[in-house]
């Protein structure tokens, strides 16, 4: 009878050693999610998606600055700090800016090269340091119906990148270089009212820069 028992306990254990086998084997099944998780945490929020530095373009001889991207990479916001040394402004200019573009579709040329053939948008400038800047008492009022710090316009150009190596749509690693023309509140109203003594084209600024996506 002993013996009896010994074989079906025996039995049982070999049936159901292979459910537990394969229960084992399963369960490492669910290890990806921290790695998800991880690459989900690569690119926090509040970490710039690229950086920039051009030269022209009414907001500093010299700008760097960083900025963001959105919806796929079409929208971006950047913040740039530019510069005009003293020789060639009369003093030294310190310009704050901030730009708001839109590209609204991409051409791939190649494997590792793309187009942005048209990306348009605004900007908004604030200029310290100026002649006489903010002295009181220098102009009677409304001397300038125009303010002499701030400036803001539109922007048109294109974009022509480079994809490096593991680039992705939602992880971009790439260089651009880019160009833009834009004009500003001032230029425009100018032209509006003297285009007797105005071209269209002294009226645009030109920019050129690079810009780095990581």
């Amino acid at each position: 009878m002993q013996y009896r028992s010994f074989l079906g306990a025996t039995a049982a254990v070999l049936l159901l050693a292979p459910s537990f086998s394969a229960h084992a084997t399963s369960e490492p099944d669910a290890a990806p999610a921290p790695a998800q998780k991880r690459t989900a945490a690569i690119h926090p929020w509040y970490r710039p998606r690229h950086l920039m530095v051009q030269t022209g373009g009414g907001i500093g001889m010299v700008a760097a600055g960083a900025g963001y991207a959105f919806a796929k990479n079409k929208v971006e916001t950047d913040i740039l700090l530019g510069y005009v040394p003293k020789k060639y402004a009369g003093s030294t200019l310190s310009l704050a800016s901030a730009k708001l573009l839109y590209s609204p579709f991409t051409v791939r040329l190649a494997d590792q090269w793309q187009l942005k053939p048209l990306t348009v948008g605004v900007y908004f400038s604030y200029t310290h340091g100026t002649i006489n800047d903010e002295e009181r008492g220098q102009y009677t009022k409304d001397y300038y119906w125009f303010s002499t710090d701030t400036r803001y316009g539109p922007l048109a150009g294109s974009r022509l990148t480079f994809l490096r190596p593991g680039s992705t749509e939602a992880a971009p690693k790439a260089v651009s270089l880019y160009y833009e023309l834009g004009t500003n509140d001032l230029y425009a109203v100018s032209y509006a009212q003297n285009r007797k003594g105005l071209s269209f084209g002294q009226i645009l600024t030109l920019a050129i820069g690079v810009k780095a996506d990581f």
